[in-house]
């Protein structure tokens, strides 16, 4: 035990020894006039370390600073990114607002081109779960004025009509549902014909009409399929589409073919709802002769 704290004691008598050498030769070395052995032992040992020493303080002084650097960029990184965030969320909201006024900007000239009907704007809050509108709620019922077999507006026409009614909402069924069938028109002749839901068709974006007589009256492709005045649900005169296809049936009797429809059935958002039914117009026709009689 005795000779461990020796062999210790002179390990930091040795340790202070070569610290204190180290002090003098630097010393030495700094000192202008110093020459001889001195000098030289200064120059290979002191020298380097001075080099070594200063190599190590200018490494830290850049490494502080790269550091700090770092922590500055990483900030204004942040900055930045926050900037970008607000400005994309800013940028989204300005383009949904221009999207909605221009479907708003579509349901106004809609509203123009049916101005002798009364109607009230909704939005669309659910669909049927698929592709396509063909079975949809609106916020709008009963307490606004809607009711069972209004008709129901979009993009340039018809989509279809109410069948179910509650207090805050109406379910509608669209023209293209495969349970759908509209008594159309052909608008340069007044030839009718019927328009008939069907979804498998509408992946290639159009309906399928049948039963237009096959008369005399020439019926080419583009043109316009309107709702006739003999149907009992639709009120008359409102656009479905634009015939895409005709051809003779093999009765020889009849022609038919496709529209491809005045409405985007995969992007309904908001719609006009005629609050006047077609039976409302029967009524209010039957009692206007009632009183001329």
């Amino acid at each position: 035990m005795k000779i461990k704290n020796q062999s210790s004691l002179s390990s930091k008598y040795w340790l202070l020894i070569a610290a204190a050498v180290c002090v003098i030769l630097m010393g030495v070395g700094s000192l202008p006039g110093v020459k001889g052995p001195l000098r030289i032992v200064a120059n290979y040992t002191v020298i380097p370390m001075q080099k070594g020493i200063s190599y190590v303080g200018m490494w830290m002084s850049d490494f502080s600073k790269n550091f700090e650097t770092l922590k500055d960029m990483k900030k204004e990184n942040s900055e930045l990114q926050t900037k970008v965030d607000e400005l994309t969320i800013d940028n989204t909201r300005l383009r949904q607002d221009q999207y909605e006024l221009e479907r708003l900007r579509e349901l106004y000239k809609l509203d123009e081109n049916y101005s002798d009907y009364n109607k009230i704007g909704a939005h669309v809050i659910a669909n049927n779960g698929t592709n396509w509108f063909s079975d949809f709620t609106i916020d709008k019922g009963s307490k606004d004025g809607i009711k069972k077999n209004c008709n129901v507006l979009a993009g340039s026409g018809l989509v279809g009509i109410v069948t179910e009614v509650g207090p805050n909402y109406a379910q509608v069924r669209s023209i293209i549902d495969d349970s759908s069938n509209v008594s159309g028109m052909v608008l340069s002749t007044s030839d009718t014909c019927i328009v008939r839901g069907d979804l498998k068709l509408m992946s290639d974006g159009r309906i399928r009409f049948e039963k237009l007589a096959n008369n005399d009256n020439k019926i080419e492709v583009g043109e316009q399929i309107v709702t006739s005045h003999i149907g009992d649900r639709f009120l008359q005169g409102l656009f479905i589409g634009y015939i895409s296809e005709i051809k003779v049936d093999s009765n020889n009797l009849t022609r038919s073919g496709y529209i491809t429809p005045a409405v985007d059935f995969s992007k309904l958002q908001e719609v006009l709802v005629i609050t006047t039914t077609k039976q409302d117009m029967v009524n209010k026709d039957d009692k206007t002769e009632d009183g001329g009689e």
